[in-house]
């Protein structure tokens, strides 16, 4: 089991579709879609939050992510209505709808616990800019052309590689793709599940949203820190996926 998600939008499509985002990066989590109006239209609906609700609660909690401000009322109404018993495991999340999910998602397919998918969800609406729409940026100003080796591949990391428990690793990324969502929540979830602190460029690695900003493409640089008893299974784990490409070549 695992800590089940509730999607609440004003639009039942857009509720599927980030639900369906979703279960690519956590197939055996419990992703419930309540969006729309009981009538099929443009709104919210307590009786699809709280059957939701329900539905995702499988005994581990339940996180709620919606998309605007009455959403937001309607499914706070919704964890009012709900016995003390199960209340004590729903929370609502102060998240962006997609990202808070995403990142949720990946928490809770990691085994994570409520306390900890909402942290993730909530830091998920916190993020720097990615370091590849930063360098477009630069780019779009200088009307210059940058090429992937010309870029910054790595953050400032705060484990230094110069430290004896310090374990590292750096490779070439091969696949077309680089490292986009499905293997950044690949990463994400591989790390999370060892005893060490972990770096990737100079972010969390068990971070799948964190990851995600680094814009690592295909011919740039993924460099890996860790320190930590499973730490020089981190870098292993690393190269073992950058050379298989994350499965996609």
């Amino acid at each position: 089991m695992s800590v089940g998600l509730v999607i609440v939008s004003h639009s039942a499509k857009l509720a599927e579709g980030v639900r369906e985002l979703a279960a690519q990066m956590a197939r055996d989590v419990r992703l419930e879609p309540a969006g729309g109006t009981d009538d099929g239209g443009i709104g919210t609906s307590l009786e699809k939050i709280q059957t939701a609700i329900s539905a995702a609660d499988t005994g581990d909690g339940v996180l709620l992510l919606a998309d605007l401000g009455s959403a937001v009322m309607t499914a706070e109404t919704a964890v009012e209505f709900l016995d003390d018993e199960q209340r004590a495991r729903v929370r609502l999340a102060d998240a962006p709808l997609v990202e808070g999910t995403v990142a949720a998602a990946v928490a809770a397919q990691s085994g994570r616990d409520l306390t900890a998918v909402l942290q993730e969800a909530e830091a998920a609406g916190h993020l720097p800019p990615s370091a590849g729409a930063a360098n477009s940026t630069a780019n779009a100003s200088t009307g210059q052309r940058t090429d992937a080796s010309d870029e910054p591949d790595a953050m400032e990391d705060d484990l230094d590689p110069a430290d004896a428990g310090v374990h590292t690793g750096s490779w070439e990324l091969i696949n077309p793709a680089g490292l986009h969502a499905r293997p950044a929540a690949a990463v994400a979830q591989a790390m999370s599940d060892l005893d060490a602190e972990i770096r990737i460029n100079g972010v969390d690695a068990k971070s799948v949203m964190m990851l995600m900003t680094l814009g690592l493409g295909q011919g740039q640089t993924l460099t890996l820190t860790a320190r930590g008893p499973d730490a020089a299974r981190a870098v292993d784990i690393m190269a073992l996926e950058v050379r298989n490409g994350f499965g996609e070549i």
